[in-house]
């Protein structure tokens, strides 16, 4: 059979989506990128705000009306959230929802065709994005995800060492761990400092030319956490979400954290890992936040000079505490009020980022773009472009930065 795979959301419903395709292919089934040649495909949806529920049932129409012939998987957040939703929907086959993912291609019993085997695409990606826990125990107000996920739970240790090992062994250059609490890593197995343990075996025991970390609570990170990028291998990357930069909404968001510690553990971070780029997540409009309120937050991202900022409008989730608080914003204020932060994020990304032309980084390369650039990574996560007739696919190469083009770094490949 062949299958088309799609995810919404975040980076552990990417690292899902990839697994499964390596189920798929594992019992002899094709993954194609066009849905119009797929027998049936899957969507991970997400419904982590009322906008992602939107896409993810436009996603599933959209399939059902690019191919009438297929059957459609809905999985993940929004097939948990709206079951009976997604199963009026056109083309759909299946509802599973989280509970149900692990074993999903064994379990929906795909007749295979056993001459025909399923192609090796393993390189055709150079990040691997491998889920290593799931769920969260936080309690902050306005996220529906420990609802739709439930409680935390992670891998085991060598699971986690032996999936990395078969990564690299395929050719894959970069890992990005990713999880719902990755900073919970293996508090429920009884390891104190577990996301610690968990890098220091990976690099110790593998061979993985870049690790990064996907998303890491500030609280559940200290000082001492810094000191393992005396490694290189450790991407200098640090997504911290922070979420308001005003004291007052982080206790009514169930933070637990404030802006004077936030601050803290990004200076010692920078202090202790040189050209880190730290980005992180803002919500405007969240219940209470009036004009001062949004002028706080407002003033200490600034301050904070991220790399990079992701910016979301409040969206009350049914079930969560922020849903029925008292001073809900006005949807048109939010709307102004998120244009402002994300003018803000990309003067900011702009700062960072010419701070580096003139200088020479390594860039893992990943794929050459329809203009004919090529397109990659550097460690502190910038986007570089190059026009280089070489095939550069899945290489990391030194690259001499030369400008800064379309929110984009340019670069010379250093031979």
């Amino acid at each position: 059979m062949k299958v088309y795979l799609r995810s919404l959301g975040c980076r552990l419903n990417q690292s899902e989506i990839e697994a499964l395709a390596r189920q798929f292919m594992r019992i002899g089934h094709t993954i194609v990128s066009d849905p119009v040649q797929a027998d049936v495909c899957v969507v991970n949806t997400c419904a982590v705000t009322a906008e992602a529920e939107r896409k993810s049932r436009h996603a599933l129409s959209a399939l059902a009306r690019a191919n009438p012939q297929a059957r459609i998987a809905a999985i993940g957040c929004y097939a948990t959230l709206a079951p009976q939703v997604c199963s009026t929907l056109p083309g759909i086959a299946w509802v599973l929802p989280n509970a149900e993912k692990d074993g999903l291609a064994e379990r929906m019993s795909l007749p295979t065709d056993a001459t025909t085997p399923a192609p090796d695409n393993r390189l055709a990606r150079t990040r691997a994005f491998v889920k290593v826990q799931d769920g969260c125990d936080n309690r902050c107000t306005y996220c529906i995800v420990g609802i739709l996920r439930g409680p935390s739970r992670s891998r085991p240790l060598g699971e986690v060492v032996e999936q990395v090992r078969s990564l690299v062994e395929a050719g894959y250059r970069e890992v990005v761990l990713t999880g719902v609490n990755l900073g919970a890593y293996g508090q429920e197995l009884g390891m104190n400092s577990g996301l610690r343990i968990l890098l220091e075996t990976l690099l110790e025991h593998t061979d993985v030319q870049r690790l990064r970390l996907s998303s890491v609570e500030p609280w559940d990170i200290d000082e001492r956490f810094f000191a393992l990028w005396e490694d290189p291998r450790l991407c200098r990357h640090l997504h911290l979400p922070l979420q308001s930069g005003c004291d007052e909404l982080l206790q009514r968001m169930g933070r637990r954290l404030t802006t004077r510690e936030y601050a803290r553990l990004v200076a010692t971070a920078r202090a202790t890992i040189p050209e880190l780029a730290i980005t992180t997540d803002i919500i405007v409009g969240f219940p209470g936040e009036d004009e001062a309120a949004f002028r706080a937050s407002y003033e200490f991202v600034a301050e904070m000079a991220f790399a990079r900022l992701h910016v979301f409008p409040y969206s009350p989730r049914p079930g969560t505490p922020a849903a029925v608080m008292p001073g809900q914003v006005e949807r048109c204020v939010m709307a102004t009020r998120a244009e402002e932060f994300r003018a803000l994020g990309m003067r900011l990304a702009l700062q960072f980022r010419q701070q580096f032309v003139g200088r020479t980084l390594e860039v893992l390369w990943e794929h050459r773009r329809a203009d004919g650039l090529w397109s990659g990574l550097t460690d502190n996560y910038l986007r570089v472009l190059t026009a280089s007739g070489r095939a550069l696919h899945n290489l990391i190469t030194a690259v001499r930065l030369t400008g800064v083009q379309d929110g984009h770094l340019t670069g010379e490949v250093v031979s």
